[in-house]
C-alpha cells in the first residue's frame, strides 16, 4: 500500500477495433467525470495510454475498457505520485497507437516470445543473444540494460529501417528487445518475425515491470528510465528519478545538465542551446515568465506541464 493520493496507469492493448471512433466521446466523458487526467490514443489496432487519478477513477475506467469487444484481457501497470503528473486529459483518434509507419505489421498475428522480468537477466547473459533497445536516442542516454544495442533512432518511426540495414548481424541469434512498458515492442517483434528471423524475444511489461519486480542488486539495468509524464525519468521500485524536462526542446536532463550555464528554465538546455530563432527564445521567456508568475500564486500554469508524445 502507498500514502500518495494519485494513480498512474499505463495500459495497452492490440485488438481490432473496428468501431473505435465510437469509444471516443464516451471514454473521454467517463475520464472526465471520474477526474483523470492524461493521454489515451484509440486506432483500429487497439489503444495505448497513460492517464492518473484517485483509485475510484482508475476502476471505473479500466472497468470500461475491459467491457468493449476485444479489450477483456487489457493489462495495466501502476505507479503512484504525489501530484497530478499530467494537466489536461486527451483522447485521441490515431491511425496507429504507437507509431512505426510500417502497414500490415499485426502483433495480433505475430509477436515476438515474451520473457517475464524475473527471466529476463538469463535470456540477456546468453552469448548468442543481441540485446536491442527499440526506444528514442533520448531515452536510452539516460539510462538502458547493460551491453544493450542502442539503435540511435529519433522517432520509432526509424527503426524498422535500422533492422534492415543490420539483418546481416541479426541473422541467426537470438534477439532480445525492449521499451519502456512493451507497446513499442510488440511491434518491434512483429516486424522483425515477418523478415524470417525466428529466435525474436521482448520484456513482458517493459523496463518499467523490470524496475518494479527484479531487486536493484540483481539487476541489469543501468541508469533512469524516461516516462512521458511530470516525473521525467523512474528508477528502482518505480521511485521517481533525478531528471528534469526541458521545456524549450522536451530533451530529459540529467542534474549536470542542469548545472550547465547553458541551461536556463524555461528557454534553453545543453541540447538546444543556440538551435533555436530568437523568436522562439522570446516566446519561450514569455511562457516562462507566466509560469513563475503562477507559481508565485500557488497555482500551476498550463505552459509547465508534460510532454505527451506517442512515438
Amino acid at each position: 500500500m502507498t500514502d500518495k493520493p494519485v494513480i498512474v496507469a499505463a495500459l495497452y492493448h492490440f485488438a481490432r477495433l473496428d468501431t473505435y471512433q465510437a469509444l471516443q466521446k464516451p471514454l473521454a466523458e467517463l475520464c472526465c467525470k471520474a477526474g483523470l487526467k492524461g493521454t489515451l490514443l484509440l486506432a483500429s489496432e487497439g489503444i495505448n495510454g497513460t492517464v492518473v487519478g484517485p483509485r475510484a477513477g482508475i476502476d471505473a475506467m479500466l472497468a470500461f475498457l475491459r467491457a468493449q469487444p476485444g479489450l477483456a484481457e487489457l493489462e495495466h501497470k501502476e505507479s503512484f505520485a504525489d501530484t497530478m503528473p499530467f494537466y489536461r486529459l486527451k483522447v485521441r483518434l490515431k491511425k496507429e497507437i504507437v507509431t512505426m509507419g510500417v502497414p500490415g505489421t499485426d502483433p495480433t498475428r505475430i509477436v515476438g516470445t515474451y520473457v517475464a522480468p524475473e527471466d529476463w537477466n538469463d535470456l540477456i547473459a546468453e552469448p548468442d543473444t543481441i540485446l536491442v533497445d527499440t526506444r528514442n536516442d533520448y531515452e536510452v542516454k539516460i539510462g538502458t540494460f547493460e551491453n544493450a544495442v542502442n539503435p540511435e533512432t529519433a522517432t520509432f518511426r526509424e527503426f524498422p529501417d535500422w533492422v534492415r540495414r543490420n539483418e546481416n548481424a541479426l541473422r541467426g541469434k537470438k534477439i532480445a528487445m525492449f521499451c519502456t512498458g512493451g507497446i513499442r515492442c510488440e511491434k518491434a517483434t512483429a516486424f522483425v518475425k515477418s523478415l524470417g528471423h525466428d529466435d525474436v524475444f521482448h520484456l513482458k511489461g517493459g523496463i518499467l515491470k523490470y524496475l518494479e519486480t527484479v531487486p536493484e542488486d540483481e539487476s541489469a539495468w543501468r541508469g533512469e528510465c524516461f516516462v512521458f509524464d511530470e516525473r521525467v525519468a523512474v528508477g528502482h521500485g518505480l521511485a521517481q528519478g533525478t531528471h528534469k524536462l526541458c521545456r524549450a526542446c522536451r530533451h530529459p536532463l540529467s542534474p549536470e545538465d542542469l548545472r550547465s550555464p547553458d541551461y536556463k528554465p524555461g528557454i534553453q538546455c545543453p541540447h538546444c542551446a543556440g538551435t533555436m530563432s530568437e523568436a522562439d527564445r522570446a516566446r519561450f521567456a514569455e511562457r516562462q515568465r507566466q509560469v513563475e508568475m503562477a507559481h508565485a500564486r500557488g497555482e500551476r500554469h498550463i505552459g509547465d506541464g508534460p510532454w505527451t508524445g506517442d512515438d
